[in-house]
């Protein structure tokens, strides 16, 4: 029987991946679609077959990650599979309704009017953002990005570069196939290589983005705490904060009396919950916070090596 915590996390979880696929196809139905430009993966190749013969984007978005998932179930586990169906989904009813329903003007004005560039990189943001939403929750927009959790499963390869190699290939392969405009107009052979190069600033804006939310996200900070009060302090983050803290033995040098330093190692975004507590306790207390670049163990990150 599930726990009330379990389910709030749960639903906390799909709440953020929802808000995430909302993100990525607002970003292509109201920027990258309306100018004809292309992505990388599983998105890159629909945005193309829709150009091509005008079959939605979100049908062959939904039939090629269904083939996907197969294998992600077996690799990555259910509880990924499970969030994944339901993002691809979510996604695949978007990228099909949602073109339809924004109203011309807005697209028109924010959009067209703007320029390619500025779609670019407007739509870019958006997709990334709702991607690393995504994959912090465990979950995926499916594509390049399944592919990608996969090998960060078993090695230390930044996602978001991954992704962006794995796209570039994609993105090339959309100059030799025919494309049409919204009224028909076959894209010139000069527009198609104009396409590629906005195609190529778009795979940079989205990896660039989705490292930058996950990296951001998974930010840790690492405290010395310094307090005639430590114990309280120690009780507090423990039992009240439930973070780990490792009590340490020192001497002040200047004073030759024997004292404790807390070591405290934490997400940034704990930080600032952290500090309040330890002012209400000690508002003299002497605090050093650095950010730590790596943290594995438990609660934190995996030691990958690629070898089990």
């Amino acid at each position: 029987m599930l726990s009330e915590k379990s389910i709030l996390i749960s639903f906390k979880e799909y709440f953020l991946i929802t808000v995430g696929i909302l993100c990525y196809v607002t970003g292509w139905s109201l920027f990258l679609i309306p100018n004809n430009l292309v992505g990388g993966g599983v998105s890159g190749v629909s945005s193309i077959i829709q150009y091509a013969t005008g079959f939605k984007m979100g049908y062959t978005y939904f039939i090629v990650n269904a083939g996907l998932l197969l294998i992600a179930f077996f690799i990555l586990g259910a509880g990924f599979g499970g969030k994944t169906i339901y993002a691809i989904i979510l996604a695949s009813l978007g990228l099909s309704v949602l073109p339809d329903i924004i109203p011309f003007q807005i697209v028109d004005t924010l959009a067209l009017q703007n320029g390619k560039l500025m779609s670019v990189i407007m739509g870019g943001i958006m997709a990334g953002v709702g991607i690393g939403m995504s994959m912090t929750q465990g979950g995926s927009t499916g594509g390049t990005d399944i592919i990608a959790l996969i090998v960060n499963k078993y090695r230390n390869f930044s996602p978001g570069r991954l992704i962006l190699w794995m796209d570039v290939f994609i993105i090339l392969s959309s100059i030799v196939v025919p494309s049409y405009t919204a009224d028909g107009s076959l894209v010139s052979w000069p527009d198609k290589v104009t396409t590629v190069v906005y195609g190529l600033i778009l795979v940079t804006v989205n990896g660039y983005v989705v490292d930058l939310y996950i990296s951001g996200s998974r930010q840790s900070v690492q405290l010395f705490i310094l307090s005639q009060k430590y114990d309280k302090i120690a009780d507090c983050i423990t039992g009240e904060l439930h973070r780990g803290v490792t009590v340490l033995p020192a001497t002040g040098w200047y004073t030759q009396k024997a004292s404790h330093v807390l070591m405290v190692i934490t997400r940034k975004a704990d930080l600032n919950v952290i500090l309040r507590h330890i002012k209400l306790i000690d508002p003299d207390a002497f605090l050093s916070v650095g950010s730590a670049t790596g943290v594995y163990g438990k609660g934190f990150d995996t030691i990958k090596t690629g070898k089990k």
